[in-house]
């Protein structure tokens, strides 16, 4: 994906995940020979974790082209910055870190600048694609479904999307790590620079809030 010059760096992870099944070392193996230099290590480290970057800055941002580009500036400050990686985190944590803060920039950027959202809806409504970039196909029609849970259903996808956007950036990003994205506390707290505490309270409240909405909806 990207073609780095060599740099060297020290280190290597401390915390190991679950072994990768794409038959390539773990991160922290990789993570060593790219932090020599070693460009296609880098490479497969963006191939395995880029999908569950773009999906984290598109449900934070709602755009697919903002997705984009905070994926791509997330891998390019994560090359560069490479050579300060410790191994105190695990890696995925420490990229989760650096995509969320640059999702959050983003988003407030965009807010003293709100003009720039205004091809947000038009975009949203075109076509899909996958993380990888292909098209993403839409579902065949479920003839066992009734029309009328169908479109209970997709009222109600669309009230919780509307919900979560309300919610603070700082409790969204916490919500969507952990509901969505499946994140352990701990990982959450390593990704963000939280205490485990601080994040309980976050999810807590982006919880209570969704809940709040979410009972507005159902008429409770």
């Amino acid at each position: 994906m990207y073609a780095p010059t060599n740099q060297t760096g020290p280190q290597s992870a401390a915390t190991e995940p679950p072994a990768p099944t794409d038959g390539h070392p773990p991160d922290a193996a990789l993570v060593l020979l790219a932090q020599k230099g070693d460009s296609q290590a880098f490479a497969i480290l963006v191939a395995r974790h880029q999908r569950q970057l773009y999906r984290l800055a598109l449900r934070m941002t709602g755009s697919e082209a903002d997705a984009q580009e905070i994926l791509q500036e997330s891998f390019l400050n994560a090359w560069q910055k490479l050579p300060l990686f410790r191994g105190d985190a695990q890696f995925s944590s420490w990229l989760y870190r650096i995509a969320a803060n640059g999702a959050l920039m983003r988003l407030r950027r965009k807010r003293r600048a709100p003009d720039a959202v205004s091809e947000q809806a038009e975009e949203l409504a075109g076509p899909k694609f996958t993380a990888d970039g292909q098209h993403e196909e839409p579902p065949h029609s479920d003839w066992s479904q009734r029309a009328d849970e169908k479109l209970l259903s997709q009222e109600l996808g669309e009230h919780i999307n509307a919900a979560v956007r309300t919610l603070p950036d700082d409790y969204r990003t916490v919500f969507l790590l952990k509901d969505v994205d499946g994140l352990s506390n701990e990982d959450i707290a390593d990704a963000l620079e939280l205490t485990v505490p601080a994040v309980k309270s976050r999810l807590h409240r982006a919880r209570l809030a969704l809940r709040e909405q979410l009972g507005d909806f159902f008429g409770g």
